[in-house]
């Protein structure tokens, strides 16, 4: 019998599986603490028996007075920051949601500002704890993968904001370019690290989509972001080949899909019914993608009834058929409104249909 690891990376593969591979995405809070409360710790991709688990690349840690950037807003007093300076601040009502402030927001920020911003640098231990991690996985059986969400456009965007940055790409200012060039470089150096580490798959991941449109042109996006996509795959398939490239986009990306495949990318994610349906996904790119959670969060998950995510399950396991290409999941984070019944139905119809 294969292990949940050797399972999960056939089926990617669309190789054939035994077991479906499951992935419960990730809790809210208030999932979070519900979920200890019922089993005494808040291990639920355990629970779920998902095969695959994540692992960042570790940042060296040092103390920067980010407020200084803000010279164009009066930062809230709670406000925390990322390691690139992004800053994020509560707002009443919004549970886990945060208010987003930009540090290189501005028409009056010049190339050199945006050339000699600080980003981070990689910690010298980040190869060898990497690897270490990525070994203790393998011998439980469970697949890694290097988490690199924000890859190029929404990494820029947090730091630019996004209407500055989307205007200096529409007029082709060169504040774009060394802003884009710059987080590209950063993304390089993470996936180097990641594949000499030997991690099974990189997460890469920017949301161009929208609900029912693309959040920009695909001449617009094949201008600026896909050389750039093309460029972080390589530097990992040229140390690792057989790597797997996991892409996430929420919304509406169907314009996006040949394109993605031509740079590397070999599992999309999600696919939200929502947004578009998944038989016209996969009869367009089903021999040549894979994809990973396609269980709707607008709707099925929370309102629909476990009989109803049962269906919606099964339903995507026979589009897709015996070669697999299919992680049943959330496609997007498990909010408060979820049944605890819709949760077990999820995870129940993928032991029923193995």
């Amino acid at each position: 019998m294969a292990t949940l690891r050797e399972n999960l990376l056939r089926s990617l593969r669309r190789q054939g599986f035994e077991k479906v591979p499951i992935d419960p995405n990730s809790f809210c809070p208030d999932q979070l603490e519900a979920f200890k409360k019922r089993f005494g710790n808040t291990d639920y991709h355990k629970w779920f028996g998902s095969p695959c688990r994540g692992l960042g690349i570790r940042e060296e840690q040092k103390f920067t007075d980010w407020r200084k950037y803000y010279r164009h807003e009066e930062l809230p007093p709670d406000t925390t920051f990322s390691s690139s300076g992004v800053g994020h601040s509560h707002q009443p009502g919004c549970f886990h949601m945060t208010r987003m402030h930009h540090p290189l927001k501005g028409e009056d920020r010049t190339v050199d500002e945006i050339r000699n911003y600080p980003l981070p640098k990689f910690h010298t231990d980040a190869l060898s704890e990497a690897k270490k991690r990525i070994e203790d996985l393998k011998k439980e059986g469970l697949a890694s993968m290097v988490g690199m969400a924000c890859t190029i456009w929404e990494g820029s965007w947090y730091m630019r904001s996004m209407e500055d940055l989307m205007i200096d790409m529409l007029s082709e200012d060169e504040r774009a370019t060394v802003l884009l060039d710059r987080i590209t470089d950063l993304s390089c150096e993470r996936i180097r690290i990641a594949a000499k580490a030997g991690t099974d798959l990189v997460q890469l991941g920017d949301d161009i989509g929208m609900q029912s449109t693309p959040m920009m042109s695909v001449e617009l996006w094949r201008q600026w972001l896909k050389p750039r996509l093309a460029k972080v795959i390589a530097e990992a398939r040229n140390i690792k080949p057989d790597i797997l490239v996991f892409y996430h986009s929420c919304g509406f990306v169907l314009p996006f899909l040949e394109d993605l495949i031509e740079v590397g990318v070999d599992i999309l994610n999600p696919v939200q019914p929502e947004c578009m349906k998944f038989e016209d996904v996969h009869k367009l790119v089903g021999g040549r993608m894979s994809f990973w959670s396609t269980i709707g969060t607008q709707t099925t998950l929370p309102f629909g009834k476990p009989e109803e995510v049962k269906e919606v399950i099964f339903k995507n396991l026979r589009i897709c058929g015996k070669q697999g290409g299919i992680v049943i999941g959330p496609t997007h984070m498990v909010e408060p409104e979820v049944p605890w019944e819709n949760l077990v139905a999820m995870k129940e119809a993928c032991e029923k249909f193995s």
